[in-house]
């Protein structure tokens, strides 16, 4: 079973609804037959309003991704059912799969906390602050003046934890993300890598990474080759490495995957899709035994389920 907690499918079909499918087999990184040919059993989808959209425009956007959420993914797959917490995924039968909203940003709520209070009504149960630039609720991983959290994220911080959610450190500057990790009594990281292995701003440093560990958390290594190696030329051995490093820093049992498939161009050699997860179970399998592998493909991520 795979407990994959990121990626952009609701960005591709908001973009381009025409064109693509989630019925496809090849029309985007992650569809439907390859989440059944493989053995997808959970499946985060992430809510990212596109850059180019103006205030006013955003919760519009996000709105329209929830309805394309059911429309496109849950309606038309009666296998495919919508979850919001730990007892619905529990309660999925062997053969279905169970699919999850997320936020990527505070951009789609615009300073509105009742926005982001409705987005927990239709589903969204794990929230990052930012993407990569800085916003109203923080500064991101890009931010060049490196600035925390503002008053509106310590606001979206609280309600979080009120409402039991998951606060995603991903795309953090290390200032925003020291000072959530102060504060969030459910924080993840949906898709980062190690800094240590690949110096890339959108990685995780070793005090980072000690202090998820800490709070009992899991790291979603992704699959951006950017962020695997320097080159950017990302093969399957390169996965294994953020692997060995997060457990060499107490963290076997708080790694999983964040794949980011379709929301990136380049792709880890055999890893191009979600049907090429069966060769990094192999290249995992030279160096873990079943247990951690079951761990890092799904058990972290759902025994740290809060709500």
């Amino acid at each position: 079973m795979i407990f994959d907690a990121h990626c952009d499918v609701l960005m591709k079909l908001y973009i381009d609804p025409d064109k693509l499918s989630f019925q496809s087999k090849d029309d985007l990184h992650i569809t439907y037959p390859q989440l059944k040919e493989i053995g997808g059993k959970v499946q985060l989808f992430a809510i990212y309003i596109p850059s180019y959209l103006k205030a006013g425009q955003r919760f519009e956007a996000a709105l329209k991704m929830v309805n394309l959420f059911h429309n496109r993914i849950i309606d038309r797959h009666p296998d495919v059912k919508f979850v919001t917490s730990k007892k619905e995924i529990a309660n999925l039968k062997e053969h279905e799969i169970g699919a999850m909203l997320t936020l990527e940003g505070a951009e789609a709520v615009e300073e509105d906390i009742g926005k982001l209070e409705i987005l927990y009504r239709l589903g969204v149960r794990s929230v990052g602050l930012t993407w990569n630039w800085a916003n109203a609720a923080a500064d991101g991983a890009l931010e060049p003046r490196g600035g925390g959290l503002t008053n509106f994220g310590y606001e979206m911080a609280e309600f979080l934890n009120q409402k039991r959610m998951w606060a995603d450190v991903s795309h953090l500057s290390e200032k925003s993300f020291w000072d959530l990790i102060e504060v969030a009594r459910y924080p993840i990281a949906s898709h980062s890598n190690a800094y240590s292995i690949c110096p890339n701003p959108r990685n995780l440093r070793n005090d980072q990474i000690e202090a998820l560990i800490q709070k009992d958390s899991v790291i979603g290594i992704t699959f951006v080759p950017q962020f695997l190696n320097k080159k950017g030329n990302a093969e399957l051995t390169d996965i294994v490495r953020h692997v060995e490093h997060i457990c060499s820093l107490g963290g076997e049992d708080h790694i999983g995957f964040g794949s980011d498939f379709d929301g990136i161009d380049q792709t880890v050699k055999g890893l191009s899709s979600y049907r090429y997860y069966d060769n990094l179970i192999e290249t995992l399998q030279r160096y873990y035994n079943d247990r951690q592998i079951e761990n890092f493909l799904f058990g972290n991520f759902h025994k740290r389920i809060s709500f």
